[in-house]
């Protein structure tokens, strides 16, 4: 599985990465993999809050409808509309295609690094 070292990690498989005061959000590699084909992803509207640990919208696969839930907490800025229309794209290059941004961005102390992400994976393999 590829897990970029510039990224953290939940342990529910989404990814965040942080430009400036904004948390970019999506989901692993390992989390696309074990989903499927995806389908559609259900988003948040922008202005919603996001806790993290908790639901903010899901995405289907061919496999399954599963949650996705927020690695941090704060205020949804930007969704990627793109996904909207072209859900797949999540397969096609997880890291490229980000789901969220998050402003006035707390709670990343559960975040995983890399190698600690790798390891997690190991064991749900």
């Amino acid at each position: 599985m590829n897990n970029p070292v510039s990224l953290q990690y939940s342990r529910s498989h989404e990814w965040m990465s942080q430009e400036d005061d904004i948390a970019v959000v999506g989901i692993t590699d390992f989390a696309q993999h074990e989903l499927g084909d995806v389908v559609f992803i259900n988003l948040p509207e922008v202005g919603d809050e996001v806790t993290a640990g908790e639901a903010f919208g899901d995405v289907e696969s061919v496999k399954a409808v599963s949650d996705l839930i927020s690695p941090v907490s704060g205020t949804v800025l930007e969704i990627n509309e793109e996904l909207l229309d072209s859900p797949e794209l999540l397969n096609d290059d997880p890291y490229a295609n980000w789901i969220i941004k998050v402003e006035n961005v707390s709670d990343t102390e559960e975040l995983l690094s890399a190698a600690a992400y790798a390891d997690l994976c190991e064991t749900e393999a």
